[in-house]
């Protein structure tokens, strides 16, 4: 029998969320969050959808992989000639979102982005490992190709031309996602869901907590 696709849902009956219980900064919030995730053994924790938008104002969305973060904002690494890199230098406005659903929560992330220095994008791909090395050089990302072979001869070409040696290629490196809004949400019983938002405000550069109808 077909599954009526109407029919899928869950009722989320884990925890609960309220201003009284989150930290005064949301990175704060997020650490508090992130240990509790890592800690639950989920598959790919760091796992985020990256939302971007071009000069057309046509939106579109992947997932990649945080590689780290602190009180400036979210990191991640990518082919600054992708789609994504392109939409970036279009607009520099993008957002996060983080999907746990063994713990019945989301964190959605808006705010601004920027390409990290050399040196910091130079020290995160010398601790991949050499394939992922070499395949930076050999992925000609969101480009058409013909098929997987000009990916193969490519990595047997980079990897014969650099051997154990290989640098970063110059249209590779990281962003800092610079965050101005931050939304924790906590599925909740009869969709109900508790939904708290730290908004930096512009002239002070606080934050402000407030609580969102689900």
């Amino acid at each position: 029998m077909s599954v009526v696709i109407a029919d899928i849902r869950r009722d989320y009956k884990l925890q609960s969320l309220s201003e009284e219980d989150v930290a005064a900064n949301p990175i704060d919030q997020f650490t508090k969050w992130w240990d509790e995730a890592v800690a639950s053994n989920i598959d790919e924790v760091n796992a985020m959808t990256l939302a971007t938008v071009n000069a057309a104002s046509k939106p579109s969305a992947r997932i990649v992989l945080l590689k780290g973060y602190n009180v400036d904002g979210f990191t991640f690494f990518t082919n600054y000639n992708s789609q994504k890199g392109q939409e970036i230098a279009a607009n520099p406005f993008v957002s996060l979102v983080f999907f746990w659903k063994e713990l019945e929560r989301q964190i959605c992330i808006e705010g601004t982005i920027e390409k990290l220095s050399d040196v910091e994008s130079d020290a995160y791909f010398y601790s991949r490992p050499i394939g992922s090395r070499i395949g930076a050089w050999s992925s000609p990302q969101s480009s058409v190709i013909n098929d997987r072979s000009v990916l193969e001869e490519n990595a047997k070409k980079y990897a014969t031309e650099f051997g154990e040696e290989v640098p970063r290629p110059p249209h590779w490196g990281g962003y800092l996602v610079k965050p101005l809004q931050i939304e924790f949400w906590q599925g909740r019983s009869s969709r109900l869901h508790d939904r708290i938002v730290y908004k930096r405000e512009k002239i002070t550069d606080n934050w402000q907590i407030v609580r969102l109808a689900p």
